[in-house]
């Protein structure tokens, strides 16, 4: 069996949306269909490796992947993609054969506190969004080299923003609103740093005036090029588009539970996953 994003995506949906497993024929490469995966869930946690379950792996972290195999899973790598568990890996059958798997699970997505307009700052604001997107992880990137950044753009950056890197790292907000890992400069001669974008091609910005960086309110530039400035900073934007229904740029229409795909991090224990 030849494999294909179609064909994992057809794997997927014959499991159905609920619990469920499936175990594939002999032919599938497992790293091949992981990085199947990869390509479109991000880089994933490892559950199991060489029949060694992780101690950490509790309900937060994807334990309901592993529910189906007992002790039988002998490499299992899972992804967080909205209220659903994805897995991958190898695991033995009734039989004791060790085959290619795939199985998913439902995953709980902790509900986001209300957030009333103006309350909370900074690091609040970046709490809020690790509730709304159920992170659980350690931050990605928290030796950034904010100093060596700043200087070469010639401003500071806000706080929360820079939190949010370090927090989440390189990926998308419900795979789709890109974090910049530093400001984009292509709208500098309007005065407009871009920290964020999607592929509808709107940018989020800040508008570099003022000597308080934390004081910087988004403006976002729309596709067609009509400009929308918003009385909040960076992470509050974030976490109200996230949770609006009514919000301009809202994805709150489109999604009932929020998460950050990250695109190639290693995973928690230090090793490379994909």
């Amino acid at each position: 069996m030849e494999l294909t994003q179609a064909t994992v995506h057809d794997l997927l949906a014959g499991i159905g949306p609920g619990n469920g497993y499936l175990y594939l024929p002999g032919d599938p490469d497992p790293q091949e269909l992981t990085d199947l995966l990869g390509d479109r869930y991000g880089a994933p946690r490892t559950l199991v490796l060489d029949g060694f379950t992780d101690p950490t792996v509790d309900e937060s972290r994807g334990a309901a992947l592993l529910l189906p195999f007992e002790d039988r899973a002998v490499t299992i790598r899972a992804w967080a993609y909205g209220d659903r568990w994805v897995g991958a890996g190898t695991a033995r059958d009734g039989e004791g054969i060790v085959r290619p798997v795939l199985v998913v699970a439902h995953r709980e997505v902790p509900r986001p506190p209300a957030v009333a307009r103006g309350e909370g700052v900074g690091d609040d604001w970046v709490e809020r969004l690790k509730h709304i997107t159920g992170w659980t992880g350690p931050d990605r990137r928290p030796d950034m080299d904010w100093a060596e950044v700043e200087s070469r753009l010639g401003t500071a950056l806000p706080g929360d923003y820079k939190r949010m890197v370090e927090t989440f790292g390189e990926g998308a907000f419900d795979a789709w609103l890109d974090l910049h890992q530093e400001p984009w400069t292509h709208l500098r001669e309007d005065g407009l740093l871009i920290w964020a974008g999607t592929e509808h091609e709107d940018l989020y910005c800040w508008r570099v005036d003022g000597d308080d960086p934390d004081r910087r309110t988004v403006l976002v530039r729309s596709f067609d090029g009509e400009d929308v400035p918003f009385d909040c900073g960076t992470a509050e934007f974030v976490c109200r588009i996230l949770t609006d229904p009514g919000h301009r740029f809202t994805m709150a229409r489109y999604f009932d539970t929020h998460w950050f795909m990250n695109y190639r991090e290693a995973d928690e224990d230090g090793r490379e996953d994909l």
